[in-house]
């Protein structure tokens, strides 16, 4: 993994500090669940759910999108399930009627947001066949909680890693200064460098901590879809 060029935003509070204790959640943990073919095989003896983490224009969609066809390719059943918190949406919103909201409201909005579609998501996954790729996640909410400065909460973190259980966790990671590019080049929405630095910092920061794969997502889609099947493929 590549050493971070920007000195790491302190967290408080830590968010391991809220972290559920349990030793399983890492991405060794749903090999069990995966055939025994060859190396880095994505084809699963059941079903197996993959969780695409990353801070804005890391390439989620595009890198779903890419594991999704490898899939295919393979005669896997996949499905691919997105958990937006609706931000863009938001944004769009107060620019139109310059308005800013409290950052605790806007806290408040996405978290029902992003809660919601990550129940719907796990309903359509239940006893499902195949792969799972699962672009964002609750972890998402934590994140931004850290870098806002916003407590962590109870029910959120627990909500979070209960919701997460054997799946296989990858963040993707560039530099922020790629990632502020991107999300310029498409034209939709806007962030801050600052913003994006912190945001790659605690994902960074937590993969460590849980053990979860991280992937250099600077690279060709082939290229990336590689790594995360030796991610997710029995060792």
């Amino acid at each position: 993994m590549e050493t971070l060029g920007h000195d790491v935003v302190p967290t408080t509070p830590r968010m391991a500090a809220n972290r559920p204790g349990r030793a399983g959640l890492t991405s060794a943990e749903p090999e069990e669940r995966m055939r025994a073919a060859r190396p880095g095989d994505l084809t699963p003896r059941s079903s197996a759910s993959i969780v695409l983490l990353g801070i804005d224009g890391v390439g989620k969609t595009t890198t779903a999108e890419a594991v999704a066809q490898a899939a295919r390719d393979s005669d896997t059943p996949v499905i691919v399930l997105r958990n937006p918190a609706g931000r863009r949406w938001l944004g769009r919103v107060s620019a139109r009627f310059e308005i800013e909201l409290p950052v605790r409201w806007t806290d408040r909005f996405e978290t029902v947001v992003r809660t919601v579609n990550v129940l719907a998501s796990k309903v359509r996954a239940w006893h499902r066949d195949g792969l799972v790729i699962i672009d964002r996640h609750l972890v998402c909410q934590l994140v931004l909680r850290q870098v806002r400065g916003l407590p962590q909460g109870r029910f959120l973190p627990w909500m979070a890693h209960a919701l997460l259980g054997a799946d296989t966790v990858v963040v993707l990671d560039v530099p922020a200064e790629v990632a502020y590019e991107r999300i310029r080049a498409r034209g939709e929405d806007s962030e801050s460098l600052d913003f994006l630095r912190a945001t790659r910092a605690a994902y960074v920061e937590m993969a460590q901590n849980q053990g979860w794969g991280v992937v250099d997502a600077t690279g060709p889609t082939d290229a990336i879809t590689r790594h995360i099947r030796e991610i997710t493929g029995p060792r």
